[in-house]
C-alpha cells in the first residue's frame, strides 16, 4: 500500500525487508539452505487460474535456516512502475523453496506470515517493511548529477591545481562494511561526503573561510612552523534512519550532522 506517499515525492528506490527466524531441523548443514524469491504480480489474481500467478522476478537470495535476521530485497523496479509510470499495483509475491527438492524434503518449507494471532506483541516490530527512498523537492537531494567537466586542454595547469584545493569529495558509507547493519534497518548506507584538499594563500572567497582560517593562513605565509588552515566542512545536514532499539523495536530517528 503506497497511498501514504505524498504525490510530490520522487521515489528513487525501494526495499522489501523480511524478518526470518531460525529453524531447527537436525544437524545436516547442507539440507538447511532455502532460496527466497521476490516477484511482482503482473496480473490480478482474480483473473487467473487459482494457485497460478503471472509474475516477474525482482530479487532472489540463498539463505541458511540457522540464522535469525532481517533480509533485504530490492523491489525498486516494481515500485517505480507503480509510482512513476502509474502502472497498476497488484502487489508482491514471496516464494521460499528448499534447495534440495528430494523425496525426504518434499513439501518442507519455511512458513511465511503476513500477520500473527492476536496477542502476539512482537508482530509490530517483525512485520514486513517496504522502505522507500525519495526526495520531496525541498532542499537538495543527497545524490546529484555531476555537471559535465569543461575540457582542460586550454588551461591544464590551472585545472590540476584547482582539483587539489579544498573541496567536497564523494564518500558512500555502507553500514554492512562497518558492522552497523545488525541494528540499522534502513537505509543500507548513505552518501556522507568528506572534505579534503589544500587551503592556498590567499584563501579564495569560494572556500568559505572563517576569519581564524584567514589569519592562520596569513601567519603560515611568513612562519612555516605554523600549519596551514585545514580543509573542514562548513555545513552539515541530517538523514533519517530506521533502527532497532534495545528492545528490538523499529524506531525512526533523524540523525543530525551526518552529511557534508
Amino acid at each position: 500500500n503506497l497511498s501514504s506517499i505524498p504525490e510530490n515525492e520522487v521515489i528513487s528506490s525501494a526495499e522489501l525487508r523480511l524478518f526470518r527466524e531460525q529453524v531447527d531441523q537436525g544437524p545436516d548443514w547442507e539440507r538447511g539452505f532455502h532460496r527466497i524469491n521476490i516477484y511482482e504480480v503482473m496480473k490480478p489474481p482474480a483473473e487467473l487460474v487459482p494457485g497460478h500467478l503471472i509474475t516477474r522476478l525482482l530479487d532472489t537470495r540463498l539463505v541458511h535456516h540457522n540464522v535469525t535476521r532481517w533480509e533485504t530485497f530490492d523491489v525498486s523496479p516494481a515500485v517505480l512502475r507503480w509510482t512513476r509510470e502509474k502502472q497498476p499495483n497488484y502487489g508482491l509475491a514471496i516464494e521460499v523453496t528448499h534447495l534440495h527438492q528430494t523425496r525426504t524434503h518434499q513439501g518442507q518449507h519455511v512458513r511465511i506470515s503476513r500477520s500473527l494471532p492476536q496477542g502476539s506483541g512482537d508482530w509490530a516490530q517483525l512485520r514486513p517493511l517496504l522502505v522507500t527512498f525519495g526526495h520531496d523537492g525541498r532542499g537538495h537531494a543527497l545524490t546529484r548529477r555531476r555537471r559535465a567537466k569543461r575540457s582542460p586542454k586550454h588551461h591544464p595547469q590551472r585545472a590540476r591545481k584547482k582539483n587539489k584545493n579544498c573541496r567536497r569529495h564523494s564518500l558512500y558509507v555502507d553500514f554492512s562494511d562497518v558492522g552497523w547493519n545488525d541494528w540499522i534497518v534502513a537505509p543500507p548506507g548513505y552518501q556522507a561526503f568528506y572534505c579534503h584538499g589544500d587551503c592556498p594563500f590567499p584563501l579564495a572567497d569560494h572556500l568559505n573561510s572563517t576569519n581564524h582560517a584567514i589569519v592562520q593562513t596569513l601567519v603560515n605565509s611568513v612562519n612555516s612552523s605554523i600549519p596551514k588552515a585545514c580543509c573542514v566542512p562548513t555545513e552539515l545536514s541530517a538523514i533519517s534512519m530506521l533502527y532497532l532499539d534495545e528492545y528490538d523495536k523499529v524506531v525512526l530517528k533523524n540523525y543530525q550532522e551526518m552529511v557534508v
